[in-house]
């Protein structure tokens, strides 16, 4: 049997921007192995792999680690432990240090969807993403081996994060910075309705309003059914919803309550057909 996969459209979904160049995300100093599962698991949603422990106080690898992880074990898998920030460092050519407090030192600061944009317009270069530990985050040496600041603009009341929010929160915003899909879509099955399929709504539409008297004022006419269009139109119908007016407003005319005219043969949608009904 021949299967077919659905495009992320079909499936009502935005599709996902390509992974390329993912920074490593390195960790110094992790204290709790639900952290280090949790952060594989931000990373794994985020399209990140790489995966650098900095003299971890737990095991990454034991059952609370990958029960936290909720499917990321290959990348706790192929987490690499090292002894020292700088070991971790020592491959990358750009690194970003994500931290919560200004240090008495010059370096560029950016928001987590500038450096999001800076990362993608590194080329090969390779990245890091250097978050610190969960209570006292990174030191001013740390700090010191890094390029860049990032900084995540919160709620100055309550701007802590956890250690997988912040691997989440930037790690979304260097995800989504290579998208290039559509801001919407609708979810639903079928394909929205056309302009050919929603003149013949309108037309359906204004021929029994005309019939039953709603549209009975020549003046007014035009206008309201200008009004009525616009209003359809900002529903955005689906194929399915087109059709089902369709049926809605045929039913209003030949339903089933004993003063509607018997249901024709043939039925059509033009004018005159209905006119001519309405006469007999």
């Amino acid at each position: 049997m021949t299967t077919f996969k659905r495009s992320a459209q079909e499936k009502g979904r935005l599709p996902s921007p390509p992974v390329k160049n993912a920074p490593a995300v390195i960790l110094v100093e992790p204290q709790l192995a639900e952290n280090m599962g949790t952060t594989a698991r931000a990373m794994m949603n985020c399209g990140l792999s790489d995966l650098r422990l900095v003299d971890p106080k737990e095991d990454w690898l034991s059952e609370r680690a990958l029960a936290a992880c909720s499917g990321a074990d290959r990348i706790l898998e192929a987490a690499r432990r090292f002894t020292s920030t700088e070991e971790a460092l020592a491959d990358l050519e750009m690194v970003y240090a994500t931290t919560a407090r200004r240090r008495e030192m010059t370096k560029p600061v950016m928001t987590a969807r500038a450096a999001a944009g800076h990362m993608r317009d590194q080329g090969d270069r390779k990245l890091g993403l250097l978050f610190g530990r969960e209570r006292s985050g990174l030191t001013n040496h740390e700090i010191a081996l890094t390029n860049i600041l990032v900084e995540v603009p919160l709620n100055p009341e309550h701007s802590s994060l956890n250690l997988a929010q912040a691997v989440l929160l930037v790690g979304y915003e260097w995800f989504t910075a290579a998208y290039t899909g559509p801001d919407a879509l609708v979810t639903a099955r079928t394909q929205l309705a056309d302009k050919k399929e929603m003149e013949g709504l309108f037309k359906h539409l204004e021929d029994e309003l005309t019939i039953c008297g709603f549209l009975r004022n020549d003046e007014m006419k035009p206008a309201m059914v200008i009004n009525l269009r616009n209003m359809l139109q900002r529903a955005e119908l689906t194929q399915q919803e087109a059709r089902t007016l369709h049926g809605v407003i045929k039913e209003l005319r030949y339903g089933r309550r004993p003063d509607r005219p018997v249901r024709q043969p043939g039925y059509a949608n033009e004018s005159n057909k209905h006119l001519k009904l309405q006469e007999e």
